[in-house]
């Protein structure tokens, strides 16, 4: 049971599982089918193991992690949580990444796609003729695989009496900063050699964002990254009124593009996708914190990291609009 399982800072180290999956070879979910527990993973129980809540207006403060040494053993995977829900709530590679690839290096060689019949119409083939084909190659260049990541500068005595509440919005909001340099990587990535239409006029049109819908003529654009600027320009359009939108900021048009809103993106330019051909992430990692610092209460600092790298797929799934220059 979840309450007889020994916590060590050694769930941590070991290779190819994360400290939830090494908790759950201890301590299966399957086992709590039908009990009050399911639904709850292995570290959510043992945070109920020892009664630690880490958010609502009763959140205990920092220091219940360092009620005893087990209890420490979790307050890495806490921090590791809180960065990665901010790192979620602001990324943009939900809506233009279509393959998610993990390595163990630190660059990594995709595959080039060449098409037999790109540009031309699709047309019968005739009997006796060749089919036309998609040629795979390797890349002719590897995919640099970048280290983004951040320090709180902050000792245990400062943090050990604030709220669990009010420190997890302190690491989503880190989280959320770090996210925003990934999505600009992406996005440079996707508009790299890409020759851009223009606008008819120096401001935005409705008549251009539907232009440019059709600018993929074989792909199907699923979404558009627009600075914060843009978008609110974009707003404003009468044939926008009816539109819906989520608390992310993301709005659906009528012709059913998803405008999301990547704050690093110049205010004069437009990225459109089709988000199943557009992108590939290759991560090296997932969020990593320094375990063993925060294990003990000698804490100066607190680092994480992640590392990813980007390689366009099809570049026909991927368009670029700019303003027209007045």
């Amino acid at each position: 049971m979840y309450n007889e399982i020994t916590l060590e800072k050694g769930l941590y180290n070991i290779t190819g599982k994360s400290f939830t999956e090494a908790l759950r070879e201890l301590d299966p979910d399957e086992g709590y089918v039908g009990t009050d527990l399911e639904g709850l993973d292995a570290y959510e129980r043992q945070l109920k193991r020892f009664d630690i809540k880490v958010s609502g207006p009763g959140s205990d403060r920092v220091e219940k992690f360092f009620s005893t040494t087990q209890s420490a053993v979790l307050f890495p995977e806490y921090v590791r949580r809180c960065i990665k829900a901010g790192m979620d709530s602001a990324s943009v590679l939900g809506y233009i990444v279509a393959a998610n690839t993990r390595t163990d290096g630190v660059d990594y060689r995709g595959i080039s796609l060449t098409e037999s019949d790109a540009g031309g119409e699709v047309t019968v083939v005739a009997a006796g003729t060749e089919l036309p084909y998609t040629t795979v190659t390797n890349a002719a260049s590897a995919v640099a695989v970048s280290k983004y990541g951040r320090q709180i500068k902050a000792v245990y005595e400062v943090i050990r009496k604030q709220r669990l509440d009010l420190f997890g919005v302190i690491l989503k909001s880190v989280g959320a900063k770090v996210s925003g340099i990934i999505n600009n990587a992406a996005a440079k990535v996707l508009s790299d050699s890409v020759e851009p239409s223009e606008t008819a006029a120096a401001s935005i049109a409705y008549a251009d964002l539907a232009g440019f819908w059709a600018k993929l003529p074989s792909r199907n654009m699923s979404a558009m990254l627009v600075s914060p600027t843009m978008l609110a320009n974009i707003l404003t359009l009468d044939e926008m009124g009816d539109c819906t939108g989520d608390q992310s900021g993301v709005i659906t048009t009528p012709f059913g593009v998803k405008l999301v809103k990547c704050p690093g993106l110049a205010d004069d330019t437009v990225i459109g996708v089709d988000g199943s051909a557009a992108l590939e992430a290759v991560f090296a990692s997932d969020v990593i914190v320094d375990s063993d610092k925060l294990i003990s209460t000698q804490i100066d600092s607190i680092a994480f990291s992640v590392s990813v790298g980007f390689a366009k797929i099809y570049p026909d799934a991927v368009a670029v609009m700019k303003l027209k220059t007045a």
